[in-house]
């Protein structure tokens, strides 16, 4: 199966071609890429997230504030992600985990945004939002990542979803009960936030963080 693709600018064109010739199972797909951004920022597509702590959180938990920013060129690049947030107690050793959740809906702080954002029916870890698990350090998260799987386009845009981080460890679908499949087993959501479209000026501006490439003429960033 040979993919040819057309990208025109503001379309992107897929067509699915067997053997030189038009078969019987070929497939259009049409991506239309988010305007005016993608003309704005140079086919390139930001998006931020201002984590915050859902309401009535007990005593016991963290206080969570941050952001977690996204890039992603337009139509083939990779999604990029930016995790910082603050709040952790400075000797936290507590593993926590962070997934997207499909609805961007806090009117009940985290218990309104769903499940995971899970588009092609699998089971966990398989999500496209699944962003693993983390360590604070002198109470504070900081980690570059990239996500294969999700995007900031098309029809499975991650964008309008949540952003949630966890009280517990994601057991990465290990368990032997079927939340395990479906959540990792993570615990309460202990703060969260919505995903939507920015400038470059936070990516930009946002200090180096561990695993990040440090891109020409940006060395003093690290």
């Amino acid at each position: 199966m040979e993919k040819i693709i057309l990208k025109f600018p503001l379309i992107l064109l897929a067509l699915h071609i067997q053997s030189g010739e038009l078969s019987d199972s070929t497939v259009l797909v049409i991506v239309e890429a988010p305007k005016p951004e993608v003309v704005d920022f140079n086919n390139t597509i930001y998006a931020t997230c201002q984590v915050t702590p859902v309401p009535n959180l007990p005593p016991n938990q963290p206080q969570i504030f941050g952001q977690v920013l996204f890039k992603q060129v337009f139509p083939n690049g990779t999604l990029e992600v930016k995790i910082n947030l603050r709040g952790l107690p400075a000797d936290d050793q507590q593993v926590r985990a962070i997934h997207i959740h499909q609805y961007g809906d806090l009117s009940q702080g985290c218990v309104t945004v769903g499940p995971h954002y899970n588009p092609g029916a699998v089971d966990h870890p398989g999500h496209p939002g699944d962003l693993g698990n983390f360590v604070s350090e002198q109470g504070v998260i900081r980690k570059f990542l990239k996500l294969p799987d999700a995007k900031l386009f098309g029809g499975q845009s991650i964008l309008g979803r949540a952003v949630v981080v966890h009280e517990k460890e994601d057991d990465m679908g290990m368990g032997s009960d079927e939340e395990s499949k479906r959540s990792g087993n993570a615990g309460k959501r202990i703060a969260g936030c919505v995903i939507g479209f920015t400038t470059p000026s936070l990516w930009q501006k946002t200090e180096w963080v561990p695993g990040e490439e440090v891109e020409e003429g940006n060395e003093s960033k690290r």
